[in-house]
């Protein structure tokens, strides 16, 4: 019984125990559960936060790169208004300027007219003087014939005769006096003018000069290179020839091969193949080829280059792209060693200036200086003077009938007949005419000087002839017993027209006749 009892109380001890250990252990766990709600209740906390810090970190970075996306809009709408107002202020003033040109070129015109209106006078006044002059030599005619026929012993033609030279000496001697009257009244008005308007150009336009030719060597690293160049039984050379169109001339000159060719764009474009070649250092047929049609398309892209490049110095638009292309060819073409690119486009820029300054078409005046040799970049293969040949083909590519007729009478092979051809004239003439421009050989030169002694020393009553100014002046001493005044003004007159029939020259020769009298007295 007492065992029984014993078991019951080990057994309730037992359970009473488990039940306080049970208890303690469900204590645990709901502290240990507490422990971590409260944890992961922080943890919520510190993400809840950080999430809201963030968040409103973004907040604060949108709202700021909205703030500076609105300050640049506001800067870019304050920057285009005042490119807006500058460009108001820009239209205003160029506005201003042209209303300020207009008046003046009305003003000029008015000057103009006034003196169209005073030579219109003088030349009435000068012809109602030759009319009476032709009435007193008819009168005088009378008399001669008249006293001839009581002279004994003399026939009629001999009378004629007489008559003829008499009448004759009288004429010119008549005409050089209206000659002389007619050049001093329009010299009063013309030459101020004349002078002021192209000295203002000449000034205003200064350029460098281009004396430089295309050259035909081409010099290479060894004799070793002249053997590749040739190949085997010449093939190389032949067909370097061939694509190019250009002579090869390897001689015993060393380290030397000259390109021969007539046409400057094809003797370019064989220089540039041969330095190629000799930089890549493979010669043969096919490598040529290839290079050949490299150098020829980059040639031509540089042709086109040239031709834009002289439209846009210009200030020029609308020209057809043929005649853009044969602007650009005048970069080899050369006139007594001016080259022809950058005399068109100094033309150009003293027309404009030439017509600013009267107060006319100044981009009209431009395009015709910059086309007024445009003949000169074709070939022999068009036969022609190139004046007309370029007027031709300006007049076939859209050009105006004003350039098209200033093209042709620049050297005159039709007459001047307005403003724009006068111009082009005038200009053309500066552009060669100016010292270092344009270079002769000393053979050619000093065969030009004698030409021109020679022409002068030709006419009877001229003493002794110097050419001065590198030929562009030919002064004439004449006997003074034999030339008068009169017959001085003809004799300047018909040295001149002989030096345009004779004789090849750039720009004008002027002709000067000096005479002189003498008196001379001894002292004793």
């Amino acid at each position: 019984m007492s065992l029984v009892l014993f078991v019951l109380g080990g057994l309730a001890v037992g359970l009473t125990l488990s039940v306080v250990l049970f208890k303690i252990q469900k204590n645990q766990i709901i502290q240990k559960a507490k422990v971590r709600a409260d944890e992961m209740l922080r943890e919520a906390r510190n993400k809840s936060e950080d999430s809201k810090r963030e968040t409103e970190r973004r907040s604060r970075e949108a709202v700021e790169q909205a703030r500076k996306k609105y300050e640049k809009s506001v800067e870019a709408q304050a920057e285009e208004t005042r490119r807006a107002n500058q460009k108001a202020k820009d239209i205003e003033r160029d506005l201003k300027r042209e209303q300020q040109e207009l008046r003046e070129s009305k003003e000029k015109t008015e000057i103009a007219n006034e003196r169209a209106q005073k030579a219109a006078k003088e030349q009435e006044r000068l012809a109602k003087a030759a009319q009476q002059a032709e009435e007193h030599y008819r009168t005088e005619l009378e008399k001669i014939r008249t006293e001839l026929e009581k002279v004994a012993g003399l026939t009629q033609k001999e009378a004629k005769d007489s008559l003829i030279k008499s009448i004759e000496e009288d004429a010119k001697i008549a005409s050089s006096k209206m000659i002389r009257a007619i050049e001093e009244t329009a010299r009063e008005d013309a030459e101020k003018l004349s002078k002021r308007v192209i000295s203002i150009a000449i000034s205003r336009y200064a350029s460098d000069y281009i004396p430089d030719r295309t050259t035909s060597s081409v010099n290479l690293p060894s004799d070793e290179m002249k053997g590749k160049l040739i190949g085997r039984e010449g093939r190389n050379i032949r067909a370097i020839e061939a694509a190019t169109g250009c002579d090869l001339i390897i001689d015993d000159t060393p380290e030397t091969v000259i390109v021969s060719c007539f046409d400057p764009v094809r003797r370019f474009i064989g220089k540039a193949v041969l330095e190629q070649l000799i930089a890549d250092g493979r010669v043969h047929p096919t490598r040529i080829e290839e290079i050949v049609e490299k150098v020829k398309g980059g040639v031509n892209k540089q042709i086109k280059d040239y031709g834009e490049k002289a439209l846009l110095e210009l200030n020029l638009i609308g020209m057809h792209p043929e005649l853009i292309k044969l602007v650009g060819q005048l970069q080899f073409r050369f006139s007594y060693s001016q080259n022809q690119y950058y005399h068109v486009i100094e033309t150009g820029h003293l027309c404009g200036l030439m017509a600013a300054e009267l107060g006319l078409d100044v981009k009209q005046a431009r395009r015709a200086g910059l086309l007024h040799d445009i003949g000169k970049a074709l070939t022999h293969e068009v036969d022609g003077s190139h004046a007309v040949i370029g007027a031709d083909l300006c007049e076939k590519y859209g050009e105006s009938p004003e350039i098209v007729h200033a093209i042709r009478a620049h050297h005159e092979d039709v007459k001047p007949e307005n403003w724009l051809d006068f111009l082009v004239i005038g200009s053309d003439a500066i552009s060669g005419a100016r010292p270092g421009a344009r270079r002769e050989q000393l053979e050619n030169y000093v065969r030009r000087i004698e030409d021109l002694e020679r022409i002068a020393n030709a006419h009877p009553g001229v003493e002794r002839t110097f050419a001065v100014a590198a030929g562009r002046e030919v002064r004439v001493m004449v006997e003074n017993s034999k030339i008068n005044d009169e017959q001085a003004v003809i004799l300047s007159r018909e040295i001149a027209k002989k030096i345009e029939q004779d004789m090849t020259y750039p720009g004008q020769i002027k002709v000067t006749v000096i005479r002189e009298t003498r008196a001379v007295s001894v002292a004793k």
